[in-house]
């Protein structure tokens, strides 16, 4: 997989377009880690900090002409997350709504996979306006089937680095795989799970963006 296959028209990151997504998702979790150490150990503090970001994130992204909609649900997240926090009073428990997110989607991706609707291919239809029309390309099918298991991987190995993490109350270190374990997660599943559809895809096939349909 080259650099230049990343950047072509029709791949997953183009498509997608995971990177600006992932790296607005690690600013809120940053900000509460730091503001929790700088502070003392303060929830308050740490979740101010992360709402703070949050809103700022949500306005930038806003004026960048962002849909209202997915504006508002990543700030309600970090809300949730903030709340959730308070209430137990374990800093550790503002990354809990995450890992429950990632198991959620472990389980999520596997069913669509098995009920032969797999979420990769379900998302890249969306984004190229072919709604379900690749499900009769047995081909592209097999292909999204493939490149989704990648995915399920992401959500496993992320939850093999956080639960233990959680579990032990290390906050510093879970601020830090938070970080780590997003863009450059994301990035890494995106080029592994692109390599994947195409090299599962038949040398003939005209490629995702034209399925054959009879």
């Amino acid at each position: 997989m080259s650099a230049h296959d990343l950047e072509r028209p029709d791949s997953l990151t183009a498509l997608l377009g995971g990177r600006r997504g992932a790296v607005d998702a690690t600013l809120p979790p940053a900000a509460f880690g730091v503001g929790w150490l700088v502070s003392g150990h303060s929830i308050g503090i740490g979740v101010v900090s992360a709402l703070v970001v949050g809103a700022i994130v949500a306005a930038w992204r806003w004026r960048r002409g962002t849909r209202p909609r997915a504006v508002l649900i990543g700030l309600l997240g970090v809300c949730v997350a903030g709340l959730i926090a308070i209430y137990t009073g374990r800093a550790e428990d503002f990354f809990l709504l995450q890992i429950l997110s990632n198991g959620a989607s472990v389980l999520a991706w596997l069913i669509s996979i098995v009920v032969r609707r797999p979420f990769l291919g379900l998302i890249v239809g969306a984004a190229l306006g072919q709604k379900t029309r690749w499900r009769r390309d047995p081909d592209l099918l097999r292909a999204y089937s493939r490149a989704s298991v990648v995915w399920v991987f992401q959500y496993v190995l992320r939850l093999a680095v956080f639960l233990p993490l959680w579990w032990a109350g290390q906050v510093a270190w879970l601020t830090a795989a938070r970080v780590v374990m997003t863009w450059p997660l994301i990035a890494a599943c995106l080029a592994v799970s692109w390599w994947v559809l195409r090299r599962s895809l038949p040398p003939d096939h005209p490629g995702i963006r034209h399925p054959r349909v009879d």
